[in-house]
């Protein structure tokens, strides 16, 4: 009889939630969106981790995958909009939505998952400059030191809420913070490249 034990099965889940609107002045207002992963995959160090990031942020990603995958065709993030309501739920919804649906299909490709940059943006809460910078080894710290010094509470969201949060804490001065993670969308995925793979810290 066959051991389906033995023959496990790598999955990456991906959850974008909790919009959180952010005033900076009087003029200036942008909206975070939390990013929680759930993986079983040896492309990532980490196996569950939450950040947030903001649309522009977004942006910034698929240019810089595009700039470092010049043959395979990027997924289209929702179209940037002058006029978006943030007070308008049915919006933000459907930009939430579509920037999960872009990170479903990038993290289904394979080659993607050996840019530095996704990792950092997935799983560590460094601005643009800083990602920018480690990857290009300017800073202290690698890129595998930056996702594991943002330590953070995580709890999977079948567990009952009888349990409070940890407090979240940074060991470096560059981490912001973590969140907890609430929810998962599982949904296999098989990343053969992996094995491949020589990211710093994460071969």
């Amino acid at each position: 009889m066959e051991n389906t034990n033995l023959v496990k099965k790598e999955f990456i889940s991906v959850w974008v939630r909790d919009p959180q609107v952010h005033k900076e002045d009087f003029w200036n207002t942008h909206i975070t969106y939390e990013i929680c992963l759930h993986t079983n995959s040896m492309c990532f160090r980490k196996k569950t981790s939450c950040v947030r990031r903001r649309y522009s942020e977004f942006v910034w990603l698929r240019q810089k995958l595009q700039n470092n995958a010049l043959l395979i065709e990027l997924p289209k993030l929702p179209r940037g909009n002058p006029f978006f309501n943030l007070n308008s739920d049915f919006q933000i919804t459907q930009r939430m939505r579509g920037l999960q649906h872009f990170l479903e299909a990038v993290l289904q490709t394979p080659l993607l998952l050996s840019d530095s940059l996704l990792h950092l943006f997935l799983q560590s809460p460094l601005s643009i400059a800083k990602m920018d910078a480690c990857a290009q080894g300017q800073t202290h710290y690698t890129v595998a030191q930056a996702i594991q010094r943002c330590v953070g509470y995580t709890r999977f969201p079948v567990e009952e809420q009888h349990q409070e949060d940890d407090s979240k804490t940074c060991c470096d001065s560059d981490c912001e913070r973590c969140v907890p993670l609430s929810h998962y969308n599982n949904t296999p995925v098989l990343f053969r490249l992996c094995k491949l793979l020589k990211l710093d810290g994460f071969g």
